[in-house]
């Protein structure tokens, strides 16, 4: 911490001793803006994931569905025998026949709003809610296999476990980008301290000839290069936020981009990201800018 009060806290005109305007200085400005922009959209993509993972699992945890499929004639009948069945098997907490407004709700998105429901050979679809306990699996599908042979048990296992597991790549998916953006800013700053001091190279004899230290060369050059990264990827934060607020909200089920942005204490990360970015630049410039000044001669 010593370091950091020395550089941000020390001789105020040393700001001075680097040129106002230049390629580096604007490099790091755009450089931090582009790569704080991105990281606060891969963050929002990681929570999102999490929360739609977890949603996901929350709906279809403690639900299923059983399809009684059966020629018209028995279906009325089929369906009762398994309602019948539900009714005495311990750990069930509920279980209602959709409707065929229901059905044809579930088929929309594959066949559209007019698809002829009515016309169509549909079987009957009981959903069940299991409560906290929940039921036997194994021996319920045994007592349909015996008293209701048309009727099929779906516990919604081979449809949440792979929709989970893809929720949980994509969230993996962007903290891995978020750490591909922290190393390419390292390597970025690297190259802009290095060009910065080789820019001015005639300066920094200058200084030498009158006494200054590296450490106070160095300090010049670390200030305004962090400077400029806090301010820029305070703007690309800001950016990133008014993108996310103007994108569909999840109550928006007819958009493709839903649920994308940041919500309760995830906010904060508006103000880590410029906080870290200052942070990284100012360990990278100092550790690069000390080790090419003793290579400047």
């Amino acid at each position: 911490m010593s370091g950091i009060r020395k550089v941000f806290l020390s001789d105020r005109y040393v700001n001075q001793i680097v040129p106002k305007n230049g390629f580096t200085t604007l490099l790091t400005f755009f450089t931090s803006a582009s790569m704080a922009f991105l990281i606060v959209f891969s963050v929002a993509l990681s929570s999102a994931a999490d929360r739609l993972a977890q949603n996901w699992s929350d709906s279809l945890k403690n639900s299923a569905t059983l399809r009684v499929s059966a020629p018209s004639i028995d279906l009325e009948a089929q369906t009762e025998a398994a309602l019948s069945v539900l009714s005495t098997t311990r750990g069930i907490a509920s279980f209602r026949v959709l409707k065929p407004e229901e059905q044809q709700a579930l088929l929309e998105p594959w066949f559209g709003p007019k698809v002829p429901i009515k016309n169509l050979p549909m079987p009957r679809l009981i959903s069940i809610e299991e409560d906290e306990n929940g039921y036997d699996r194994v021996g319920l599908r045994l007592r349909l296999a015996a008293e209701v042979p048309a009727a099929v048990l779906d516990d919604h296992t081979r449809w949440r476990e792979p929709l989970i597991k893809a929720a949980d790549r994509i969230w993996f998916l962007g903290w891995f980008s978020i750490g591909l953006i922290v190393l390419i800013v390292v390597a970025m700053m690297t190259l802009v301290t290095r060009a910065a001091l080789s820019s001015n190279k005639k300066i920094i004899e200058v200084l030498r000839l009158v006494g200054a230290t590296d450490q106070y060369i160095a300090s010049a050059f670390v200030r305004k290069l962090a400077n400029q990264a806090f301010f820029g990827s305070l703007l690309g934060s800001s950016l990133a936020s008014l993108t996310l607020f103007l994108l569909p909200s999840e109550s928006d089920q007819a958009a493709i981009l839903t649920g994308l942005r940041l919500e309760g204490m995830e906010w904060i990360w508006l103000g880590i990201v410029p906080l870290s970015f200052s942070f990284l630049t100012f360990l990278t410039t100092r550790i690069s800018s000390l080790s090419i000044l003793r290579t400047l001669t």
